[in-house]
């Protein structure tokens, strides 16, 4: 089993919001259909694009969520994890929650939460409808936390749109091993007569996403990736199919009473920003990449955007940290090349791999791997050797990139 390391966890919401570690995770929607219907169901007459899948769905939300607000309809988003604030995840036409009104909103319904015994997530999401609620938005943008059928989003009724990332393996512990399995638990939200809309998926996925649209007589939508000469706000490849699937779903506004043009949908995808994905930032005035995969699939997909990269065959230097809980031997194997250099570090606050441990499942690339207690120290050891052409790639974790930005060790 692999060897780990804790950390402790501080919050800067610490008082009212345990944290998921402690708490643990327990998905169903019960508790939050309580809580809504005990608060007046705040919310419940709005639509909701919901975001599902298991890579892109930050992504695909944050392009929609830039197309709506181009088209001058007022948004509430939601999303997860955060990297520095809770207050990321509650956005009112793009512009986050306070710290002082989060502290506000969740106060206002801490007893609520507590004998409702609700979640982190489920106590943030209820907050966040008590906001948007009052802040009077048009239409609702929500990223599925885990899985689907039992996530808490899943719990607002009222979601005509549903949009679909890249499903795969991730979250095998709480959603099944296989990918049958996974794929269920997510399109079990699609509900009677939604408008479904999906980029290339894995056969079996594709064919269980069109057997659940036909049990509700929905219609799916299939999309291809974004044209090149379209430009996108968020950078690499794998955006041009996310950003697909944002499009359709902005296309199908129209349905439910909220149009939106051509134009406005471009200028939408153009603008939109999302920290943490093959982001460019500097570590003092020496350039970084910084992304958040945190699976097989996403490793996968970063191995393909490497090769868009000057010099990459020269061999990458990639810092990498990883949850315990994940599948790290795959994803490194995925990721590497005879050239490059994994250098290993925990993710702070979390159970990590190790190095020992990686090197004991990872025989045939051992010599490939390199040990840290922290990010700064192996930038300090690549910056000893001379920095490379290509810049250290920091990834496996977005709890990792958010430490980064927390402790401003990496700046835009």
């Amino acid at each position: 089993m692999n060897s780990s390391k804790k950390i402790k966890l501080t919050s800067d919401l610490g008082d009212l919001i345990s944290s998921i570690d402690s708490r643990g995770m327990a998905l169903g929607i019960d508790r939050m259909q309580r809580a809504l219907k005990r608060m007046g169901n705040p919310c419940g007459s709005i639509p909701a694009i919901q975001v599902i899948g298991t890579n892109g769905k930050g992504s695909i939300a944050s392009f929609i969520e830039s197309g709506i607000r181009a088209a001058g309809i007022k948004t509430g988003l939601t999303t997860s994890p955060h990297l520095v604030d809770w207050s990321e995840r509650i956005k009112t036409n793009g512009k986050k929650i306070s710290r002082h009104l989060l502290r506000q909103r969740l106060k206002e319904i801490q007893s609520l939460a507590q004998e409702e015994d609700l979640t982190p997530f489920e106590f943030l999401l209820a907050a966040a409808f008590d906001h948007f609620e009052q802040e009077k938005v048009e239409i609702l943008v929500l990223e599925v936390g885990l899985g689907g059928r039992g996530d808490a989003t899943t719990a607002h009724y009222h979601r005509p749109i549903i949009a679909i990332g890249a499903i795969g393996l991730d979250h095998c512990e709480y959603l099944g091993s296989s990918i049958k399995d996974i794929a269920h638990e997510k399109v079990a939200v699609i509900s009677k007569g939604a408008s479904v809309i999906s980029g290339p998926q894995n056969e079996e996925v594709s064919n269980i996403i069109e057997e659940k649209a036909k049990q509700e007589d929905a219609k799916v939508k299939w999309v291809k990736p974004i044209p090149f000469h379209w430009n996108l706000g968020i950078p690499g490849d794998v955006q041009r199919e996310n950003a697909a699937v944002a499009k359709g779903a902005l296309q199908e506004l129209a349905s439910i009473g909220l149009p939106i043009n051509d134009n406005q949908i471009r200028q939408g995808l153009s603008n939109a920003k999302w920290p943490g994905r093959l982001q460019s930032v500097t570590w003092g005035k020496l350039p970084l990449l910084i992304d958040g995969a945190h699976n097989p699939q996403a490793m996968e997909r970063l191995a393909i955007e490497r090769t868009n990269w000057a010099h990459h065959e020269e061999g990458l230097n990639w810092i990498l940290g990883i949850q315990a809980n994940k599948n790290a031997p795959k994803m490194i194997n995925l990721l590497l090349k005879p050239k490059d250099i994994a250098w290993i570090v925990p993710v702070p606050n979390h159970l990590s791999w190790t190095e020992e441990a990686l090197k004991n499942s990872c025989k045939d690339i051992s010599t490939q791997l390199r040990y840290a207690n922290k990010v700064e120290d192996c930038l300090s050891i690549i910056h000893n050797k001379g920095w490379p052409k290509t810049p250290p790639v920091i990834t496996g974790s977005l709890h990792l990139l958010g430490d980064l930005y927390a402790n401003e060790l990496i700046s835009d």
